[in-house]
């Protein structure tokens, strides 16, 4: 039962991080109507969300490295 309560408390605490810095923007695109007396149901809100854009790619380097010398010591 931790386990469970911790797992919700990490991705609540995520998505608050997430449309605190702008990552994830949540608006409303219909609004929610209560159910009529004959129980035939309602509806849903709906929601539109806008995450950022990331891009990721690949580029080739050639990088200096140090060579290292090893050595045993001697007995």
């Amino acid at each position: 039962m931790r386990v469970i309560a911790g797992l919700v408390a990490i991705v609540a605490l995520v998505g608050l991080i997430a449309i605190a810095t702008g990552f994830l923007e949540i608006g409303q695109t219909r609004q929610a109507s209560l159910p009529d007396v004959k129980v035939e149901g309602g509806s849903l809100p709906a929601f539109d969300a806008k995450v950022a854009k990331i891009e990721v790619g690949t580029e080739n380097r050639t990088v200096e490295v140090p060579k290292v010398d090893v050595r045993k010591p001697n007995p």
